[in-house]
């Protein structure tokens, strides 16, 4: 098991000498994680897992081999070699392949969001989260559900021209859906913390919110579809950025002209700013990338206008920008990507946002969000876990789920309100966000679902 610095980077060593001769990256990640289910009011599953891997990536010239082992020993190390010395020799031609990464002189912290009560926190800590949770949901007469995870990732990264990095942290996220499944309507709340001191997370808060949205939403009914003034939770905001991340923020997505991201030009409301900023302690902090380049800020829609795409090496050498520090794991289809999106806020105080909406809809979240048209960044989904009617500033009433299907820049053009406060998010698939709650001008529904669990 490599679990220590230097055991990490003599592994790298060992691996860039098996190599020499040929322009080589050795990448390290290690994590150990830790999860506790939860389900019908009973924890039932309590799991810990390490894993650790090398991946080592060779350029010949236009031919590049990229192999993974889990054996780190010598002949593990020696094997990955090897095989990816083969995979370049038999691997066609690329024109279009960058150089490796040099270093540009910026240092980083390797330690910036590694807190050791979140690596070391035990079973019971993570039980205890989740008894509180459980016992929120009792008293609202719900069945709850969901999942208290812990983790420490390192990620070490060395190459022959001389990159030489690593980065430890940690995360902490506890998540919960309450139901009844008895209700009119289906009733469901939902809630989620996350952050990188399992400290933070307030485990009776999160239940009683959960509890007050699954309460809240018996006896749903339906509302016509159409257009909608909407309050959107940090929920519902964070995912939709993560599409956009996707979609638009990345430099292979604006590079192939598939990206809503038009520099220079305004896509968003001037009171909208968004960026990416690997460094800021108040999110989760990553500080290099997969190919050990130390992360820029990046700001990507200043004031309403596209400002700038985030890059790897590849992205960044045909931009001519260079790399921003935003690559993923080689290879990939998808690009670099921005993994630490923080929105600004506002200046309304969050229970004050509704006032003023004569009538609309209020959203806690989405899911099964999906792309319909990536330039002009349309994505459609349904609502999920507290849907409600807004009248005359007051939620007046639970309604079923309603499909969308909306432009975000066009909605986020007219951002009527965000709150003075954000929130911080683990993405559904990759990343985080730290956003505020907003107030849009319209939001286009398209249908409502089905009763039978909200869609």
């Amino acid at each position: 098991m490599v679990a220590v610095r230097d055991d990490v980077e003599a592994l790298l060593e060992r691996a860039l000498a098996h190599a020499d001769g040929m322009e080589t990256e050795a990448l390290f990640y290690g994590q150990d994680s830790a999860l506790t289910r939860f389900a019908t009011n009973q924890i039932h599953q309590s799991v810990r897992e390490h894993d650790a891997s090398l991946q080592v990536r060779v350029i010949d010239r236009e031919r590049v081999g990229v192999a993974s082992t889990n054996r780190l020993d010598e002949q593990g190390i020696r094997s990955v070699v090897e095989r990816v010395r083969a995979i370049a020799e038999r691997s066609a031609p690329n024109p279009a392949v960058a150089a490796l990464p040099e270093p540009d002189g910026r240092d980083h912290d390797p330690e910036l969001g590694h807190v050791t009560a979140t690596a070391e926190a035990s079973a019971d800590r993570r039980a205890e989260g989740a008894r509180a949770v459980i016992a929120a949901g009792e008293k609202a007469g719900l069945q709850t559900a969901g999942s208290f995870s812990t983790s420490s990732v390192t990620v070490a990264v060395a190459n022959s021209r001389g990159i030489r990095s690593r980065h430890r942290s940690t995360r902490a996220a506890l998540l919960t859906v309450m139901m009844d499944g008895f209700a009119s309507g289906a009733a469901s709340g939902y809630a989620h913390a996350g952050s990188p001191d399992i400290g933070e997370i307030d485990a009776e808060a999160l239940g009683a919110e959960a509890a007050a949205k699954g309460d809240g939403m018996r006896g749903a009914g339906e509302l016509e579809a159409g257009e909608y003034e909407v309050i959107l939770e940090e929920y519902a905001v964070a995912g939709l950025l993560e599409y956009l991340t996707y979609i638009g923020f990345s430099g292979l997505a604006h590079e192939e002209g598939r990206s809503f991201m038009e520099l220079g030009r305004r896509v968003m409301g001037e009171n909208v700013s968004i960026w990416d900023d690997g460094a800021d302690p108040t999110g989760f902090p990553s500080t290099i990338d997969f190919e050990g380049v130390v992360r820029k800020r990046v700001d990507l829609i200043e004031e309403g206008v596209a400002r700038a795409v985030v890059h790897d090496a590849a992205t960044g050498a045909r931009a001519g920008t260079g790399s921003t520090g935003h690559a993923l794991p080689a290879p990939n289809l998808i690009g670099p990507m921005a993994v630490n999106v923080f929105m600004a806020p506002g200046d309304v105080p969050r229970d004050e946002l509704i006032a003023g909406v004569k009538r609309g809809v209020y959203v806690t979240r989405f899911h099964y969000i999906n792309p319909v048209h990536p330039k002009k960044a349309i994505l459609t989904g349904m609502t999920k876990d507290g849907t409600f009617l807004i009248e005359d500033g007051r939620i007046s009433r639970p309604v079923l789920n309603f499909r969308f299907t909306q432009s975000i820049p066009e909605a986020f053009s007219d951002v009527r309100a965000a709150s003075a406060t954000t929130k911080l998010l683990p993405g559904e698939f990759v990343g985080a966000y730290r956003v505020p709650a907003v107030r849009l001008g319209s939001f286009n529904f398209t249908g409502v679902t089905a009763s039978e669990g909200g869609g």
